[in-house]
């Protein structure tokens, strides 16, 4: 039972002391990055769909 109380008070001690937290700022532009890589990737993946669904359909029509 100590082992656990000395990881939970270690544990806190870090993470109050040691670990440098964002500020606002710093968190809403990362939030903003995340949110338009996130776009970009989207609609590479509908782009991509789009394509494959177009050969998809060309390949069936043909036979």
């Amino acid at each position: 039972m100590e082992k656990i109380k000395a990881y939970i008070k270690d544990s806190y001690n870090e993470l109050m002391h040691k670990v440098s937290w964002p500020t606002w700022s710093e968190l809403q532009s990362s939030a903003l990055v995340v949110l338009v890589a996130s776009f970009i990737i989207g609609l590479m993946v509908f782009g991509i769909d789009a394509v494959f669904q177009l050969v998809m359909n060309l390949i069936y029509s043909s036979f």
